[in-house]
């Protein structure tokens, strides 16, 4: 159920793709039963193709990985998930809208930018 430029994550490779990467990632746990996540999903290939290049977008199915939803206890699906630096940025639970999602991508890439001339000038005390 993955879009272009959406790339499918496992519990085997969450480690790498997710917390070890460079850009903020947004994951999308879902499962194919899952109604509300099949609306959802031309949203996350629209907020993909939009922000292209500042963020990763991974799709986990809950069916198929159990250790990782468990790990961020994904109760509820679908869940979208907006990594930086290896933590949890921010967190959307349910079926929202486009610019709900938008948001909070905007706030995150903008830690991602923010950040960076803060850490530096903190560690150059």
């Amino acid at each position: 159920m993955a879009g272009q430029g959406i790339f499918e994550v496992s519990d085997s490779t969450f480690e790498q793709e997710v917390l070890q990467s460079d850009q903020p990632v947004l994951v999308d746990f879902w499962a194919a039963w899952c109604g509300p996540c099949r609306a959802l999903a031309p949203l996350v290939d629209e907020i993909a193709a939009q922000y292209d290049g500042q963020l990763k977008v991974m799709k986990m199915d809950v069916d198929r990985n159990g250790a990782t939803p468990a790990r961020y206890s994904i109760r509820g699906i679908p869940a979208l998930l907006l990594f930086k630096g290896g933590k949890v940025a921010d967190q959307i639970v349910g079926y929202v809208p486009k610019d709900t999602i938008e948001k909070s991508v905007q706030r995150v890439i903008g830690m991602a930018t923010e950040k960076s001339p803060v850490s530096t000038a903190v560690n150059a005390q």
